[in-house]
């Protein structure tokens, strides 16, 4: 996959006027001083959004992981081996260009099935300055043992640390989630943070063994293969939902940390009416002041050392009985 230049030609069309548009709504200078003194985000910061790129394996890896009833006789059947083969052609390099035009960092939680088939997309990546987490599929094995568990945890993090030099520091999970025992898995094999978590609108800590673990929470309603493809929605109400979201949470921002969550799947938000909705988001929340997009990891770090991120007591004895 090319390397894309930051440089952005604009056509002599009236296609290029939407370009146009959209270099000049690059993000300013703007500054937010109402949290002045607080730690709730880096440099003063308001409200901070989370953009999670999701590149997930082939078909049977996903109906499993994302959809578990498409894997069901008489459920659904949209996923194809097309659906795979437009993320790595079309969407992968049309939400990094995004995210390049933008200047935002993103998370990509990439599967290991994914990387074995394009072991380019995780490097390209980490090019582009984001970061790479992995999205497990360890969980569509039923009764496995915690030592068969942290034997393919440990394969995927030779995957992605293979492909891309860089050791990934973030967890997936995939159907109902992290289980309780994963957790001190993670946190043995030196991983920060899981976001398998949709209870708050910020990062908490877990107490595992006495040390801190990261719980970085997703939002179900701004799962774009969620909203999408089982919810039905249109663009425009997904760009609703989106901006609704962003209001509320802002507001709130004025007086406690908050956190947005969007996460954006390769062969879903890469199509093109809903990508232009994805990047005009993004515009619109550049365009308050204290808005800031994190990827995970510096957000699991700054939780970490912040002395207002919410703990969870969860001891070592309940870890061993899940």
């Amino acid at each position: 996959m090319e390397r894309h230049s930051s440089e952005i030609r604009v056509p002599a069309s009236t296609a290029g006027k939407y370009f146009e548009r959209l270099t000049k709504a690059l993000p300013g200078s703007r500054t937010w001083s109402g949290s002045k003194g607080r730690e709730f985000w880096p440099e003063g910061a308001k409200l901070a959004i989370s953009l999670s790129l999701q590149i997930l394996g082939p078909p049977e890896a996903r109906r499993t992981a994302e959809n578990p009833s498409a894997a069901q006789p008489g459920g659904e059947t949209w996923l194809t081996d097309d659906d795979h083969e437009y993320g790595p052609k079309e969407g992968i390099p049309r939400l990094l260009d995004i995210f390049q035009r933008r200047r935002v960092r993103v998370t990509s939680h990439i599967a290991g099935s994914a990387i074995d088939l394009h072991p380019h997309l995780a490097h390209d990546v980490v090019e582009h300055g984001h970061e790479v987490a992995i999205h497990s599929e360890l969980q569509t094995r039923d009764s496995l043992t915690p030592m068969q568990e942290r034997s393919l945890c440990e394969a995927e993090v030779r995957r992605i640390s293979r492909a891309t030099g860089v050791r990934p520091v973030g967890f997936q999970g995939i159907g109902s989630g992290v289980k309780k025992r994963m957790v001190k898995v993670l946190q043995e094999l030196e991983f920060l943070y899981h976001v398998d978590d949709a209870s708050r609108d910020e990062p908490f800590l877990l107490s595992v063994d006495g040390r801190p673990f990261v719980v970085i929470p997703s939002t179900p309603m701004l799962n774009d293969l969620l909203a999408y493809e089982n919810w039905h929605q249109t663009t425009d109400q997904y760009a609703c939902e989106l901006k609704n979201e962003f209001e509320m949470l802002y507001t709130e921002a004025e007086h406690r940390r908050r956190m947005m969550s969007i996460s954006a799947h390769d062969y879903v938000a890469g199509r093109p009416a809903r990508a232009k909705v994805l990047e005009e988001f993004i515009i619109h929340a550049q365009r308050r002041p204290g808005v800031v997009f994190l990827r995970k990891d510096d957000i699991a770090r700054f939780a970490l050392a912040s002395p207002v991120t919410p703990k969870d007591e969860e001891t070592s004895d309940e870890l061993e009985a899940a």
